[in-house]
């Protein structure tokens, strides 16, 4: 009789180990893989800035360029609200605005950073809203300009202000660099309860963020519109400096009656110059009562021109860029509360000198319905569903019934030896095939 070769048992529970433990640590890679792809996207120093009764700003910085946004809502399971980055492009520093909330209530947010959701420890984050006060009884704007140590401006830096015992403020840097805060919109932490009112001799903490490097400066309020330059990488002190003293080398200037407005002598003809050499407000006069809650600003100025916009009474800030054709256009984000308010446009001229434009108005309620945009009708991106890290068991009792015995089998028996290599061979190629195909 001729003898059938067999292959030994112990040969197939070897291929089956040896295919366990590659699959294992070919998992283990790709998590470590999925991991680390997340950590570069995770948010880091994230704060809340700007806060009021009814609005405040997020930002956040990434170690890598990415896209990101902010989910709120008033509960925990309900963040049913998105708020887009202000920053729409792959960036290290991210600023987005909540807005439509309500006074003196809790707020919940989460970041989304390439389409994962990031929370802090599992919670998400909270926020609680002050009262509504009105409006400040006056303005304390400061501005500045932001440049890296080759002397280039930088674009898309987040600006902290903060004075003794008031709430932060921020903005983000326009692609000149440039930034504008409106101090007196700070509040008296840590109630929020009063306006924090800064004097000309307030001292000024602002801190600069630029994904890249950081830089912190001091100076007196009376001192800060302009700002001298903040270099990223450097810690300045210019809180020795008067009003007007910008710490670089002096200037001529030329002193014009009060009534009078700064304009060139040297003219070459009796024409005026065009309406395009400053920034205009055409949309709205002085005073003017409106019916809509959700307005359109606009006007003319000189294409690519950097301009901030703050409606003082909500508040809501933003800087655009006139475009080519030199006119401009704002849609307030969110609905304006019946009752006075104010918009003051910011801007710098060719000469680089801060020039602003004021106007009040008074918001009625509309008594049919009119075109608002809301929140909940703007475009928002709808990310691919991930799953959001949040704590869960990794391994759930069951109850399980003992299976029977299997006789285990002796050497030389070819029937388990060859299922058992199957299964290790099986198991090996699946491993591979996620790995190198599916990841």
């Amino acid at each position: 009789m001729k003898k059938i070769a067999t292959i030994p048992t112990l040969i197939g529970i070897f291929f089956l180990v040896a295919a366990v433990a590659v699959g294992l640590i070919l998992i283990q890679g790709t998590k470590t893989f999925r991991l680390g792809a997340e950590a570069e996207a995770a948010p880091k120093d994230v704060r809340v800035t700007n806060l009021n009764a009814t609005s405040a700003s997020v930002s956040w910085i990434t170690d890598t360029p990415t896209r990101g946004f902010v989910k709120y809502g008033d509960g925990q399971q309900t963040l049913n609200q998105t708020a887009l980055d202000d920053i729409n492009k792959l960036s290290t520093t991210h600023f987005a605005t909540i807005s439509a909330l309500q006074p003196e209530k809790t707020y919940y947010f989460k970041i989304n950073s390439e389409g994962s959701d990031f929370d802090a420890n599992g919670i998400p984050w909270s926020i609680k809203t002050p009262p509504n006060i009105g409006q400040p009884e006056s303005s304390a704007i400061i501005s500045g300009k932001v440049q890296n140590s080759a002397g280039v401006a930088v674009a898309d830096a987040l600006v902290y202000a903060q004075i003794q015992s008031g709430s932060t403020q921020s903005s983000i840097t326009s692609q000149e660099g440039t930034w504008l805060i409106n101090l007196s919109l700070s509040r008296v932490s840590p109630e929020l309860s009063s306006y924090a009112t800064p004097t000309d001799d307030s001292l000024v903490e602002i801190f600069v963020q630029a994904g890249f490097g950081v830089a912190s400066a001091k100076i007196r309020a009376k001192a800060a519109n302009p700002t001298p330059t903040i270099v990223i990488g450097e810690v300045q002190d210019f809180s020795n400096l008067e009003g007007g003293d910008t710490g670089e080398i002096p200037k001529a200037s030329l002193d014009l009656p009060q009534e009078s407005t700064a304009s060139s002598k040297f003219n070459v003809s009796e024409s005026t110059p065009s309406a395009t050499q400053t920034v205009t407000l055409e949309s709205h006069d002085e005073g003017e009562v409106i019916t809509t809650e959700t307005p359109e600003f606009f006007g003319e100025g000189p294409p690519g021109t950097a301009i901030t916009i703050i409606i003082e009474s909500e508040p809501i800030t933003k800087t655009i860029a006139v475009p080519t054709s030199g006119d401009w256009r704002f849609s307030v984000p969110s609905d304006l509360s019946p009752g006075s308010h104010k918009i003051t446009i910011s801007w710098r001229d060719v000469q680089g000198i801060l020039r602003t434009l004021t106007r009040n108005f008074i918001v009625a309620a509309a008594e049919g319905p009119a075109f608002e945009s809301t929140p909940s009708a703007s475009l928002t991106p709808t990310p691919t569903p991930t799953p959001t890290p949040t704590p869960t068991s990794l391994t759930t009792p069951t109850t399980q019934t003992s299976p029977t015995p299997i006789p285990l089998p002796e050497s030389g028996t070819l029937t388990p030896t060859i299922v058992l290599s199957i299964m290790g061979i099986g198991l090996l190629s699946l491993g591979l095939f996620i790995f190198f195909v599916l990841i």
